[in-house]
Protein backbone atom coordinates (compact mmCIF):
# COMPACT_ATOMS: atom_id res chain seq x y z
CA UNK A 1 0.00 0.00 0.00
CA UNK A 2 2.60 2.28 0.85
CA UNK A 3 4.38 1.74 -2.37
CA UNK A 4 1.24 2.57 -4.47
CA UNK A 5 0.77 6.23 -2.80
CA UNK A 6 4.14 6.83 -3.44
CA UNK A 7 3.24 6.58 -7.15
CA UNK A 8 0.33 8.55 -6.84
CA UNK A 9 2.18 11.11 -5.51
CA UNK A 10 4.88 11.11 -7.87
CA UNK A 11 2.45 10.93 -10.50
CA UNK A 12 0.37 14.01 -9.41
CA UNK A 13 4.01 16.00 -8.99
CA UNK A 14 4.55 15.14 -12.74
CA UNK A 15 1.14 16.31 -13.32
CA UNK A 16 2.03 20.08 -11.42
CA UNK A 17 5.67 20.04 -12.99
CA UNK A 18 4.38 19.65 -16.40
CA UNK A 19 0.95 22.28 -15.79
CA UNK A 20 3.67 24.87 -14.41
CA UNK A 21 5.98 24.04 -17.36
CA UNK A 22 2.51 24.40 -19.94
CA UNK A 23 1.61 27.57 -17.92
CA UNK A 24 4.84 29.27 -18.18
CA UNK A 25 5.25 28.55 -21.38
CA UNK A 26 1.89 29.83 -22.84
CA UNK A 27 2.89 33.16 -20.88
CA UNK A 28 6.11 33.09 -22.73
CA UNK A 29 4.99 32.76 -25.51
CA UNK A 30 1.99 35.26 -25.57
CA UNK A 31 4.98 37.59 -24.17
CA UNK A 32 6.61 37.51 -27.15
CA UNK A 33 3.71 39.04 -29.26
CA UNK A 34 3.18 42.39 -26.61
CA UNK A 35 4.22 45.59 -28.14
CA UNK A 36 7.79 47.20 -26.80
CA UNK A 37 7.70 50.20 -25.22
CA UNK A 38 8.26 51.86 -21.75
CA UNK A 39 5.14 50.75 -20.57
CA UNK A 40 5.33 47.71 -19.78
CA UNK A 41 1.80 45.04 -20.78
CA UNK A 42 0.60 44.91 -16.97
CA UNK A 43 1.16 48.71 -16.43
CA UNK A 44 -1.68 49.49 -18.64
CA UNK A 45 -4.44 49.34 -15.84
CA UNK A 46 -2.41 51.40 -13.80
CA UNK A 47 -2.02 53.92 -16.90
CA UNK A 48 -5.72 53.89 -17.30
CA UNK A 49 -6.89 54.61 -13.67
CA UNK A 50 -4.50 57.29 -13.68
CA UNK A 51 -5.26 58.96 -17.07
CA UNK A 52 -8.46 61.22 -15.68
CA UNK A 53 -6.03 62.98 -13.06
CA UNK A 54 -3.53 64.35 -15.93
CA UNK A 55 -3.92 67.60 -18.22
CA UNK A 56 -4.13 67.57 -21.80
CA UNK A 57 -1.59 70.60 -21.38
CA UNK A 58 0.69 68.22 -19.28
CA UNK A 59 0.42 65.46 -21.93
CA UNK A 60 1.47 67.92 -24.37
CA UNK A 61 4.40 69.30 -22.68
CA UNK A 62 5.87 65.69 -22.16
CA UNK A 63 4.86 65.11 -25.68
CA UNK A 64 7.22 67.82 -26.87
CA UNK A 65 10.34 67.09 -24.57
CA UNK A 66 9.98 63.42 -25.69
CA UNK A 67 10.36 64.50 -28.64
CA UNK A 68 13.06 67.22 -28.25
CA UNK A 69 14.99 64.66 -26.47
CA UNK A 70 14.91 61.41 -28.91
CA UNK A 71 15.47 63.96 -31.94
CA UNK A 72 18.31 65.51 -29.71
CA UNK A 73 19.46 61.62 -29.29
CA UNK A 74 19.31 60.73 -32.66
CA UNK A 75 20.63 63.66 -34.83
CA UNK A 76 23.59 64.21 -32.24
CA UNK A 77 26.21 63.60 -34.54
CA UNK A 78 24.97 65.41 -37.47
CA UNK A 79 23.95 68.72 -35.38
CA UNK A 80 27.95 68.73 -34.35
CA UNK A 81 28.71 68.72 -37.64
CA UNK A 82 26.51 71.00 -39.31
CA UNK A 83 28.03 75.04 -38.68
CA UNK A 84 25.36 77.27 -36.77
CA UNK A 85 23.87 79.57 -39.07
CA UNK A 86 24.66 83.54 -38.69
CA UNK A 87 21.47 85.29 -37.99
CA UNK A 88 20.70 87.39 -41.28
CA UNK A 89 19.87 91.11 -41.45
CA UNK A 90 16.69 92.15 -41.58
CA UNK A 91 16.79 93.28 -45.21
CA UNK A 92 18.40 89.76 -46.05
CA UNK A 93 15.92 87.99 -44.07
CA UNK A 94 12.98 89.67 -46.79
CA UNK A 95 11.87 87.46 -49.00
CA UNK A 96 13.75 88.11 -52.61
CA UNK A 97 13.07 90.06 -55.26
CA UNK A 98 11.59 88.55 -58.51
CA UNK A 99 13.41 90.10 -61.39
CA UNK A 100 10.39 91.15 -63.73
CA UNK A 101 11.54 89.60 -67.40
CA UNK A 102 10.13 92.58 -68.92
CA UNK A 103 12.25 94.68 -67.25
CA UNK A 104 15.11 93.75 -68.44
CA UNK A 105 16.07 95.45 -71.61
CA UNK A 106 18.12 93.32 -74.47
CA UNK A 107 19.46 95.87 -77.36
CA UNK A 108 17.27 95.47 -79.96
CA UNK A 109 19.21 95.28 -82.86
CA UNK A 110 17.58 96.26 -86.38
CA UNK A 111 18.20 93.38 -89.27
CA UNK A 112 20.50 93.87 -91.53
CA UNK A 113 20.16 92.10 -95.43
CA UNK A 114 23.52 92.27 -97.29
CA UNK A 115 23.28 91.52 -101.11
CA UNK A 116 26.40 90.34 -102.48
CA UNK A 117 26.53 89.55 -106.33
CA UNK A 118 29.06 87.29 -108.14
CA UNK A 119 30.36 87.19 -111.91
CA UNK A 120 31.06 83.24 -113.29
CA UNK A 121 33.45 84.91 -115.11
CA UNK A 122 35.91 86.40 -112.10
CA UNK A 123 37.94 84.17 -111.31
CA UNK A 124 39.22 86.08 -107.95
CA UNK A 125 35.88 85.99 -106.41
CA UNK A 126 36.28 83.54 -104.04
CA UNK A 127 39.49 85.28 -102.56
CA UNK A 128 36.85 88.65 -102.54
CA UNK A 129 34.11 86.57 -101.05
CA UNK A 130 36.33 85.29 -97.96
CA UNK A 131 37.73 89.15 -97.48
CA UNK A 132 34.04 90.47 -97.28
CA UNK A 133 32.95 87.29 -95.30
CA UNK A 134 35.67 88.32 -92.68
CA UNK A 135 34.55 91.36 -92.29
CA UNK A 136 30.60 90.73 -92.04
CA UNK A 137 31.25 88.31 -89.42
CA UNK A 138 32.39 90.78 -87.20
CA UNK A 139 29.19 92.89 -87.66
CA UNK A 140 26.85 92.03 -84.51
CA UNK A 141 23.66 90.08 -85.34
CA UNK A 142 21.23 90.13 -86.35
CA UNK A 143 22.54 90.07 -90.36
CA UNK A 144 21.43 87.96 -93.22
CA UNK A 145 23.45 88.01 -96.17
CA UNK A 146 22.03 87.19 -99.62
CA UNK A 147 24.91 85.89 -102.18
CA UNK A 148 23.74 85.17 -105.66
CA UNK A 149 25.33 82.97 -108.42
CA UNK A 150 24.90 81.82 -111.89
CA UNK A 151 24.55 78.02 -111.90
CA UNK A 152 27.58 76.49 -112.25
CA UNK A 153 29.14 72.82 -111.73
CA UNK A 154 31.86 74.58 -108.92
CA UNK A 155 30.63 74.80 -105.67
CA UNK A 156 33.32 76.69 -104.35
CA UNK A 157 31.09 79.22 -103.69
CA UNK A 158 29.26 77.06 -101.37
CA UNK A 159 31.47 75.40 -99.66
CA UNK A 160 33.40 79.26 -98.44
CA UNK A 161 29.30 80.39 -97.82
CA UNK A 162 29.25 76.84 -95.16
CA UNK A 163 32.47 77.61 -93.58
CA UNK A 164 32.17 81.29 -92.21
CA UNK A 165 29.94 81.03 -89.41
CA UNK A 166 27.07 83.48 -90.82
CA UNK A 167 23.30 83.08 -91.39
CA UNK A 168 23.16 83.03 -95.14
CA UNK A 169 20.92 82.24 -98.08
CA UNK A 170 22.71 81.48 -101.50
CA UNK A 171 20.38 81.82 -104.10
CA UNK A 172 21.19 80.23 -107.47
CA UNK A 173 19.87 81.40 -111.30
CA UNK A 174 20.09 79.29 -114.59
CA UNK A 175 20.00 82.31 -116.87
CA UNK A 176 22.84 82.83 -119.02
CA UNK A 177 24.54 86.68 -119.66
CA UNK A 178 26.75 87.81 -121.72
CA UNK A 179 26.79 91.60 -120.66
CA UNK A 180 28.53 90.96 -116.73
CA UNK A 181 25.97 94.56 -115.36
CA UNK A 182 23.17 92.86 -116.54
CA UNK A 183 24.22 89.17 -114.66
CA UNK A 184 24.60 91.03 -111.59
CA UNK A 185 21.63 93.56 -111.77
CA UNK A 186 19.73 90.05 -112.21
CA UNK A 187 21.03 88.87 -109.25
CA UNK A 188 20.43 91.55 -107.35
CA UNK A 189 16.39 91.38 -108.71
CA UNK A 190 16.34 87.49 -107.79
CA UNK A 191 17.63 89.07 -103.80
CA UNK A 192 15.27 91.49 -103.81
CA UNK A 193 11.91 89.30 -105.20
CA UNK A 194 13.12 86.69 -102.39
CA UNK A 195 12.90 89.45 -99.75
CA UNK A 196 9.42 90.57 -101.10
CA UNK A 197 8.41 87.41 -101.26
CA UNK A 198 9.16 86.02 -97.60
CA UNK A 199 8.62 89.41 -96.41
CA UNK A 200 11.88 89.88 -94.77
CA UNK A 201 12.27 93.22 -92.27
CA UNK A 202 15.49 95.01 -92.50
CA UNK A 203 17.48 97.55 -94.23
CA UNK A 204 18.86 96.57 -97.42
CA UNK A 205 22.37 96.85 -98.63
CA UNK A 206 24.49 96.41 -101.40
CA UNK A 207 27.89 95.50 -101.20
CA UNK A 208 29.99 94.22 -103.65
CA UNK A 209 32.70 92.05 -103.64
CA UNK A 210 35.79 94.80 -103.75
CA UNK A 211 33.57 96.75 -100.79
CA UNK A 212 36.30 97.69 -98.02
CA UNK A 213 34.37 98.66 -95.24
CA UNK A 214 34.60 100.42 -91.65
CA UNK A 215 32.86 98.14 -89.11
CA UNK A 216 31.28 101.52 -87.86
CA UNK A 217 29.84 101.77 -90.74
CA UNK A 218 27.10 98.94 -90.26
CA UNK A 219 26.15 100.52 -86.97
CA UNK A 220 24.81 103.60 -88.98
CA UNK A 221 23.19 101.77 -90.94
CA UNK A 222 20.96 99.97 -88.42
CA UNK A 223 20.02 104.27 -87.81
CA UNK A 224 18.16 104.05 -91.18
CA UNK A 225 14.35 104.30 -90.96
CA UNK A 226 13.40 104.87 -94.96
CA UNK A 227 16.26 105.40 -96.80
CA UNK A 228 20.16 106.36 -96.46
CA UNK A 229 23.16 107.39 -98.22
CA UNK A 230 26.78 107.69 -98.14
CA UNK A 231 29.70 109.00 -99.55
CA UNK A 232 31.91 106.48 -101.05
CA UNK A 233 35.43 107.09 -101.71
CA UNK A 234 36.65 105.04 -105.89
CA UNK A 235 39.96 103.92 -105.39
CA UNK A 236 41.96 102.98 -108.53
CA UNK A 237 45.35 101.76 -108.07
CA UNK A 238 46.81 102.37 -111.54
CA UNK A 239 45.52 105.55 -111.76
CA UNK A 240 46.77 106.25 -108.27
CA UNK A 241 44.06 108.96 -107.27
CA UNK A 242 40.82 108.73 -105.30
CA UNK A 243 37.28 109.76 -106.36
CA UNK A 244 34.29 110.78 -103.68
CA UNK A 245 30.97 109.70 -105.14
CA UNK A 246 28.11 110.27 -103.02
CA UNK A 247 25.98 113.20 -101.56
CA UNK A 248 26.69 116.42 -99.90
CA UNK A 249 25.02 117.16 -96.23
CA UNK A 250 23.86 119.80 -94.00
CA UNK A 251 24.05 117.63 -90.89
CA UNK A 252 22.16 114.71 -91.92
CA UNK A 253 20.21 116.45 -94.72
CA UNK A 254 21.31 115.88 -98.33
CA UNK A 255 21.54 118.93 -100.08
CA UNK A 256 23.61 117.59 -103.35
CA UNK A 257 25.69 115.33 -104.83
CA UNK A 258 29.43 114.45 -105.81
CA UNK A 259 29.09 113.72 -109.33
CA UNK A 260 31.65 110.80 -110.98
CA UNK A 261 31.92 111.67 -114.64
CA UNK A 262 33.04 109.48 -117.08
CA UNK A 263 34.85 110.75 -120.73
CA UNK A 264 33.62 114.28 -119.89
CA UNK A 265 30.03 113.61 -119.80
CA UNK A 266 26.70 113.95 -117.63
CA UNK A 267 24.69 111.38 -116.38
CA UNK A 268 23.73 109.52 -119.73
CA UNK A 269 20.28 107.83 -120.14
CA UNK A 270 20.57 103.97 -120.91
CA UNK A 271 17.29 102.15 -122.17
CA UNK A 272 15.31 105.34 -120.91
CA UNK A 273 16.69 105.58 -117.96
CA UNK A 274 18.23 108.05 -116.33
CA UNK A 275 21.63 106.99 -114.84
CA UNK A 276 21.42 107.42 -111.04
CA UNK A 277 23.86 110.08 -109.19
CA UNK A 278 24.86 106.96 -106.54
CA UNK A 279 26.33 103.97 -106.90
CA UNK A 280 24.03 100.92 -106.15
CA UNK A 281 26.55 100.37 -102.86
CA UNK A 282 25.94 104.14 -101.84
CA UNK A 283 22.53 103.97 -100.64
CA UNK A 284 20.31 101.51 -98.39
CA UNK A 285 16.54 100.94 -98.13
CA UNK A 286 13.90 99.49 -95.65
CA UNK A 287 13.33 96.40 -97.32
CA UNK A 288 8.80 96.57 -96.23
CA UNK A 289 9.27 99.19 -99.53
CA UNK A 290 9.44 95.81 -101.44
CA UNK A 291 6.18 94.27 -99.77
CA UNK A 292 4.54 96.69 -97.85
CA UNK A 293 4.56 100.03 -99.96
CA UNK A 294 1.20 101.23 -98.50
CA UNK A 295 3.20 101.71 -94.97
CA UNK A 296 5.24 104.51 -96.46
CA UNK A 297 1.86 106.02 -98.53
CA UNK A 298 3.55 104.88 -102.45
CA UNK A 299 2.32 102.37 -104.71
CA UNK A 300 2.80 98.90 -104.88
CA UNK A 301 5.15 99.27 -108.12
CA UNK A 302 6.18 102.81 -110.54
CA UNK A 303 5.02 101.81 -113.80
CA UNK A 304 7.18 100.03 -115.96
CA UNK A 305 8.75 98.41 -112.83
CA UNK A 306 6.74 95.27 -112.31
CA UNK A 307 9.31 93.11 -112.90
CA UNK A 308 12.51 95.00 -112.22
CA UNK A 309 12.68 95.84 -108.53
CA UNK A 310 15.95 96.92 -108.50
CA UNK A 311 14.86 99.98 -110.58
CA UNK A 312 11.54 100.49 -108.73
CA UNK A 313 13.91 100.98 -105.48
CA UNK A 314 16.59 103.59 -107.61
CA UNK A 315 13.40 105.37 -108.36
CA UNK A 316 11.85 105.70 -104.78
CA UNK A 317 15.15 106.64 -103.39
CA UNK A 318 15.93 109.33 -105.55
CA UNK A 319 12.10 110.81 -106.10
CA UNK A 320 11.86 112.72 -102.97
CA UNK A 321 15.79 113.75 -101.71
CA UNK A 322 13.96 115.52 -98.58
CA UNK A 323 13.36 111.69 -96.83
CA UNK A 324 16.89 110.80 -97.79
CA UNK A 325 19.13 110.00 -94.66
CA UNK A 326 22.90 111.25 -95.00
CA UNK A 327 24.87 108.89 -92.82
CA UNK A 328 27.35 109.75 -90.94
CA UNK A 329 24.80 112.40 -89.38
CA UNK A 330 28.48 114.50 -89.11
CA UNK A 331 27.26 116.55 -92.28
CA UNK A 332 28.45 112.95 -94.55
CA UNK A 333 32.17 113.85 -93.74
CA UNK A 334 33.40 110.58 -93.07
CA UNK A 335 34.35 107.78 -95.60
CA UNK A 336 33.58 104.41 -94.14
CA UNK A 337 33.12 102.45 -97.40
CA UNK A 338 35.71 102.03 -100.19
CA UNK A 339 35.35 100.76 -103.46
CA UNK A 340 38.19 99.48 -105.35
CA UNK A 341 38.57 99.90 -108.94
CA UNK A 342 40.63 97.42 -109.62
CA UNK A 343 40.21 94.47 -107.66
CA UNK A 344 43.61 93.38 -107.26
CA UNK A 345 44.66 96.49 -105.88
CA UNK A 346 45.85 97.04 -102.19
CA UNK A 347 43.97 99.48 -99.97
CA UNK A 348 46.86 101.75 -99.13
CA UNK A 349 48.01 102.74 -95.58
CA UNK A 350 47.35 105.91 -95.64
CA UNK A 351 43.51 106.25 -97.30
CA UNK A 352 42.51 103.52 -94.79
CA UNK A 353 43.16 105.79 -91.84
CA UNK A 354 41.78 108.46 -93.43
CA UNK A 355 37.96 109.31 -91.65
CA UNK A 356 37.43 113.20 -93.21
CA UNK A 357 36.35 113.41 -96.46
CA UNK A 358 38.28 116.64 -97.02
CA UNK A 359 41.46 114.63 -96.19
CA UNK A 360 40.70 112.21 -99.32
CA UNK A 361 40.30 114.82 -101.41
CA UNK A 362 43.45 116.51 -100.50
CA UNK A 363 45.26 113.83 -101.32
CA UNK A 364 43.69 113.98 -105.15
Amino acid sequence: MGSVERSKKKVQLWKKAIVHFSLCFVMGFFTGFAPTGKDSFFSSGVATENKSQISPQSVQTLNQSATAVHSSNVNGSLIAETPVPVPAKSEELESPKQVDVHEVKLPSRRLIIIVTATSTKDQFQGVFLRRLANTIRLVPQPLLWIVGEGQSDSTELSEILRKTGIMYRHLVFKENFTDPEAELNHQRNVALKHIEHHKLSGIVHFAGLSNVYDLDFFKELRQIEVFGTWPMALLSANERKVVIEGPVCDSSQVIGWHLRKMNNQTDAETDGEPKPPIHISSFAFNSSILWDPERWGRPTSVQGTSQNSLKFVKQVVLEDETKLKGIPPEECSKIMLWRLLNPIAVVPRNLVKTTSLLDVISQR
